[in-house]
């Protein structure tokens, strides 16, 4: 058996509390297959407010985990993609479902 992660870890902790936020998982997500405009973003994950998925995008932007482009209007369009970064959350979501479907 492999070596067990250190649950006091700060890393671990930090990305714990990430995850545990609410529809951030579900934003990581959706934004895997392709980058994706506000509405396009709330559809998708059907379920988040507004205000809830505003905040959670300032948040993952300032992570470092996605990044806003805004394209000149008149209108002007904003879409959100993943960096590097947040492009990996796919291994870790892949480990996720795994062990969900094994419960």
């Amino acid at each position: 058996m492999g070596k067990c992660v250190d649950s006091q870890c700060s890393a671990f902790q930090h990305a714990i509390a990430l995850l545990g936020r609410p529809w951030t998982a579900l934003i990581l997500n959706v934004l895997q297959q392709r980058p994706l405009r506000f509405n396009e973003l709330k559809a998708a994950a059907a379920g988040p407010t507004d205000k809830v998925l505003s905040t959670r995008l300032k948040e993952l932007e300032a992570k470092g985990l996605l990044a806003r482009s805004v394209e000149a209007g008149p209108p002007v369009r904003v879409a959100y993609s993943l960096t590097a970064q947040g492009k990996a959350f796919n291994d870790v979501a892949k480990a996720i479902e795994r062990w969900g479907r094994a419960l």
